[in-house]
């Protein structure tokens, strides 16, 4: 299947055998593992994607075909890079926001693939944008970490800025402090029954959090039948029969094969609004240590926002987590008429 060039053919890369085409089902994914995985390898960037995961993700993809969102090189029929596009509508802001990526094998790098890839992302994106309202604004968007200067500087010159800071963030599992909940707060067992209502509960706590889109039916689908659905790991605060606060553990065993690790992760970490500034998410954390501790893990890890607006990084750092990678959301801003 070969991928709609249209307007960029005179901005091909002159390599010997290069050629792009589009998404051909489930025989692509191994291949684009192998990307992955060299990628991450080059870059010293832990990654622990499987063909499962991948196959589990593009199943359930919100505002993406891989049909027509994809675009793949080859080099001498061998797939040396890939990217895909999606597309997302803010809740706060009513900003339309078009993803994409690409991924590459080191040795292709700085070659001019990247940014054809890119300027096929952005063409498509534009197509995509001219059925959404002009009104709004509008802007491209992908994602880097601090392991990765050589793309960075490429979206740079392509007048991409980066508009926001995450950072991971890990802890030992000795010392862990104490910390206890609120009066009339309790944790109690995750029944298959309260599943939907916790998820629920924490989707609606990050709706005032920076760049929130109503993930939908899908991604519950999706998150379920994920290696990272562990709900007997989760701590959830009850009042009554009232979600206030939740703690979505997991442990990424792929992860922890590969790297030699015992991590568990205490993620999804969110507090109702009522409910914030009452030491409920410190206690939840604190619970999780305990439970991943319990399991034979020696650490656990975080991603966080660094402009969370309810203090997240202050409170992560009071815990003893402490930073061990950034990450960048970049973004640029364009017209679709």
């Amino acid at each position: 299947m070969k991928v709609r060039i249209n307007n960029l053919l005179e901005r091909i890369p002159e390599i010997d055998g290069l050629e792009f085409r589009g998404f051909q089902g489930e025989s692509d994914f191994p291949l684009m593992l192998d990307v992955i995985e060299a990628a991450a390898s080059a870059d010293h960037d832990e990654e622990s994607m499987t063909v499962f995961d991948i196959k589990n993700d593009y199943k359930h993809l919100k505002n993406s075909n891989p049909q027509n969102d994809m675009c793949f090189a080859e080099v001498n029929g061998t797939l040396v890079a890939y990217s895909r596009v999606d597309w997302s509508l803010e809740e706060a802001s009513e900003d339309y926001i078009y993803s994409h990526f690409v991924h590459i094998r080191p040795e292709w790098r700085n070659l001019g693939i990247e940014e054809f890839m890119i300027d096929w992302c952005e063409n498509r994106l534009r197509e995509i944008s001219k059925a959404h309202p002009s009104g709004h604004k509008h802007f491209f968007q992908t994602y880097s970490n601090e392991l990765k200067p050589w793309f960075n500087q490429i979206i740079e010159r392509k007048n991409y800025q980066p508009v926001r800071y995450f950072i991971e963030m890990s802890r030992s599992l000795q010392d862990i402090p104490s910390s206890e909940l609120p009066e009339g707060v309790e944790t109690r067992p995750v029944k298959s029954e309260d599943v939907r209502k916790i998820w629920d509960a924490s989707i609606e706590a990050f709706r005032d959090h920076w760049g929130f889109t109503d993930s939908g039916e899908e991604s519950f689908k999706g998150y379920k039948e994920s290696k990272y659905f562990q709900p007997y790991l989760w701590q959830v605060a009850w009042h009554g029969d009232e979600v206030v606060g939740s703690v979505l553990n997991f442990i990424d065993r792929d992860y922890n094969r590969k790297y030699n690790k015992k991590r568990g992760w205490t993620e999804e970490i969110t507090t109702h609004r009522d409910w914030r500034r009452k030491g409920i998410a410190r206690a939840l954390i604190i619970r999780s240590m305990h439970t991943h501790k319990a399991l034979g893990m020696k650490e656990v890890a975080l991603g966080v926002d660094t402009n969370n607006p309810t203090g997240a990084l202050k409170l992560y750092t009071s815990l003893g987590y402490h930073k061990d990678k950034t990450m960048m959301t970049f973004r640029k801003e364009f017209t679709n008429s």
